[in-house]
């Protein structure tokens, strides 16, 4: 077939996956054959779990959409204006159960320290990662690009920043999560939810001063982990806080 021309705009900060970093980047691409526009896009280095809204030629279109001739194509994230003005988002918000790679142990915690389900396993290698992605229906959090384009992947999302504070507001912000933050209720160790425990029954298991001064417990059943209240509580309520502020706001 004739060999055609395919000029891509991408929009706010999927630039970041781009040699140019210049907001709302253009990039041009000659085409041989009919080829889908995700593997158009994702040629570009853009996984499409990062992808929302796809217009070619003004239509709004699909992943499987094919491309056979010279077109326009607009590519916007996950919450850009334009795709605030459609029902036709290809990916999802309101996700609460994730699995992370073994480079993001501390947004793991954080995650769970504001009450949602991680899967973690630092050893985990991509294959046992997408295999508990595909059977517990996570959406995957991933600093590996090309993971993340692996086409099993229906959801997920790539931090941005490398501080753990950080990537934990992008997440909240990427999956609309700020209004379903329950604090303290899963194990950050585990995983597992916490649950009520009777001072009764764990006494013997407490420091000697813990005894003294603390009578409400929780435990996971899972590990077997106590958590109390203590001092250190006051400061992990303000770092939740400043989370959950700080995600409210555009970014």
């Amino acid at each position: 077939m004739k060999p055609f021309k395919v000029r891509l705009r991408f929009h706010d900060d999927l630039s970041v996956f781009l040699r140019s970093k210049a907001s709302d980047a253009i990039i041009e691409r000659r085409l041989a054959e009919k080829t889908s526009i995700k593997d158009v896009i994702e040629s570009c280095g853009i996984p499409h779990p990062e992808v929302d809204l796809i217009l070619v030629d003004e239509q709004t279109v699909g992943f499987d959409h094919t491309l056979a001739k010279d077109a326009k194509v607009e590519v916007f994230p996950v919450g850009n204006l334009s795709t605030d003005r459609t029902d036709k988002h290809l990916q999802a918000v309101g996700i609460i159960r994730f699995v992370s790679d073994g480079h993001l142990g501390s947004l793991t915690r954080n995650l769970r320290l504001l009450g949602f389900d991680v899967s973690y396993c630092q050893n985990a290698d991509d294959r046992q990662l997408l295999e508990v992605m595909v059977r517990e229906n996570r959406a995957l959090l991933t600093r590996d690009r090309r993971l993340l384009m692996h086409g099993i992947v229906q959801h997920g999302y790539w931090p941005r920043s490398q501080n753990a504070d950080e990537q934990t507001i992008e997440v909240v912000r990427r999956f609309d999560l700020s209004e379903l933050i329950a604090p303290f209720t899963r194990c950050l160790r585990c995983n597992g939810p916490l649950e009520a425990a009777a001072k009764a029954d764990i006494i013997g298991k407490l420091e000697p001063l813990t005894k003294i001064y603390y009578d409400q417990f929780r435990r996971c059943p899972d590990c077997k982990q106590i958590y109390w209240s203590g001092s250190h509580f006051p400061k992990l309520q303000r770092r939740v806080e400043e989370i959950r502020s700080r995600a409210r706001r555009k970014a």
